[in-house]
């Protein structure tokens, strides 16, 4: 049998001079050469695993782009492939080819062997590989489907409040489904989890890259039983049903704290359930995560960058306004700047930044919260929504009195954001005052980079609004497929389109003239600012996106 070493120096991975130095090491480490060759960084994981495989003279089998057989998948149950970390990838005839990390494991390959009745081959994958092929193809849908029966035995009973206290077994099917669908979410890059009770049953949906999916339908008579599970993981009144409630739970999926913020609302066939996924690392962003255009990312940085002003970000709800905030005020806190907000909820924790949670019943609202906030001398203040007049107000002098202000407002674009404040009745020559910047932004689908194809597109084939942006006969632009990797929608992730409007002196006259925003806009575009359409119409160039999601997005 060939050593690893010599295969390593034949194939052009490693020197013989490389190859000495990392034996010395390993010697030093009292660990395997290959695993010292990793660290070192002198070969890729899937460089080692594949010259092992050459070694021991098995079959490498690359995931990320091998085609894996859907019907081979279905053989066994899911449960079984999580356990072993192995997952059936082909078929021919009663011969079954089975990934593994571990191909020594003779326990999985008996029990893929049962569970198939077929014969198994082992070939060997990467760790990594093995788990994402199996968060692709076995997905906890298998699994949900297995539950449906005994959730419909358990019928009634599932609203029965005593066999479900915080000391319930973690095997019981009122669990086993709530963990499920979670962990389903987490896997699926869902945002929302919407547990929604009908006539019949209730349907599972997800809100994944911004659209809605139905994932699962379950029995109508556990309804009770899964709301009332989420309520007690969540500290939320289980006896309330009349009233909408909110409360928040905390999970670990794969060594990762994951936060759920979760919403009761009362309808007429029982209680609705929203469940908002926040992924901790969307804290730690930082501005060149955000997609900014070179043009737009140095307009943005000249403002936030200045001791006093007020930056308002405005769009819809889940447009990403929250995570240009964050990623804005990581930029900005330092341990000689005191930083903080007043948020309603609070929806990720940042070491080293003051945050205040609004809670109306107490009397503590933006307004109140922002008076306070004021007096413990702030140098960064971030307002989670400016709502009414008097929080407007409040802000606007803060930033005049030289504190840097952040906020949000619900407007379609950036120059609406000034007459929105003026209609709040400030007045106008404050608001030209005190508005440095605003930011517009919508959230758009990623083409997904496995499957997207290019094809050319007729100017006149074009919509109208997008011709102005063209020069020629056509252009080409790409396309979503759909894959595996995209769940066949063609899309995966999601990247932000952004307006960035600078208040300068021309904006500022036209402010305390109460202009329309249709002449703030034009006069703003006409003084360098890019619309939303000109962001995103750039982004659809470079192959980021597509037309069709553009113009969903960017109407």
């Amino acid at each position: 049998m060939r050593q690893l070493g010599e295969i390593l120096i034949a194939e052009g991975a490693v020197t013989e001079h490389q190859l000495m130095d990392a034996i010395d090491e390993q010697r030093s480490r009292g660990q395997t050469l290959g695993r010292t060759l990793v660290e070192l960084g002198l070969i890729t994981e899937s460089q080692l695993v594949r010259s092992l495989a050459q070694q021991v003279g098995m079959e490498f089998v690359d995931l990320s782009s091998y085609a894996v057989d859907q019907s081979a998948v279905a053989l066994v149950p899911a449960v079984l492939c999580r356990r072993h970390n192995a997952l059936p990838i082909a078929r021919d005839g009663d011969v079954l080819k089975l990934a593994m990390a571990n191909p020594s494991n003779v326990v999985a390959v008996d029990d893929f062997r049962s569970a198939s009745r077929m014969q198994v081959v082992p070939v060997i994958a990467t760790h990594d590989d093995v788990a994402g092929a199996i968060d692709r193809y076995c997905r906890a849908d298998t699994e949900l489907d297995e539950l449906q029966e005994e959730l419909g035995e358990v019928g009634d009973m599932a609203g029965d409040l005593s066999g479900l206290s915080s000391s319930v077994e973690d095997d019981a099917p009122i669990v086993r489904f709530v963990n499920l669908l979670i962990t389903q979410a987490i896997l699926d890059r869902a945002s929302d989890i919407h547990i929604e009770p009908g006539e019949k049953d209730m349907a599972i949906r997800y809100r994944i890259d911004g659209v809605l999916h139905e994932m699962q339908r379950a029995p109508r008579a556990s309804a009770a039983g899964v709301v009332s599970r989420l309520k007690i993981m969540s500290d939320i009144d289980i006896a309330e049903r009349r009233k909408p409630q909110d409360g928040r739970l905390s999970v670990t999926h794969q060594g990762r704290k994951i936060d759920l913020r979760v919403a009761t609302l009362p309808t007429v066939w029982g209680e609705k359930v929203v469940m908002r996924i926040l992924d901790n690392t969307t804290a730690a962003l930082d501005l060149e995560d955000l997609g900014l255009s070179e043009s737009n990312s140095f307009r943005y940085r000249k403002s936030f960058t200045k001791p006093y002003g007020m930056i308002l970000v405005t769009g819809p709800t889940g447009s990403g306004k929250s995570t240009t905030l964050y990623a804005t005020l990581n930029q900005i806190a330092r341990p000689e700047i005191n930083v903080i907000t007043v948020e309603d909820p609070v929806e990720y924790r940042i070491p080293g930044i003051n945050q205040v949670q609004v809670n109306p019943k107490a009397g503590l609202t933006f307004a109140a919260a922002l008076r306070s906030i004021l007096r413990a001398d702030p140098d960064v203040v971030l307002v989670g929504e400016i709502r009414d007049k008097e929080t407007a107000q409040i802000a606007i002098e803060a930033a005049l009195t030289g504190h840097l202000v952040l906020s949000t407002l619900h407007t379609n674009d950036a120059p609406s954001a000034v007459t929105r404040l003026i209609e709040m009745d400030v007045e106008p020559f404050l608001v030209g005052s005190a508005v440095d910047c605003v930011v517009a932004q919508r959230l758009a689908r990623r083409l997904c980079t496995n499957c997207q194809e290019d094809q050319a597109f007729p100017t006149s084939q074009l919509p109208d609004k997008i011709r102005p942006f063209v020069d020629g006969v056509e252009t080409t632009l790409s396309v979503p497929i759909g894959c595996s990797h995209c769940s066949q929608t063609g899309y995966r992730g999601r990247l932000a389109l952004h307006e960035i409007m600078v208040v300068d002196e021309d904006l500022e006259r036209l402010a305390v003239a109460r202009s329309s925003s249709a002449e703030i806009g034009r006069v703003a575009v006409t003084n360098g600012m890019e619309t939303l359409l000109m962001d995103g119409w750039a982004k659809v160039q470079a192959g980021l996106t597509s037309l069709e999601e553009l113009l969903r997005v960017a109407k």
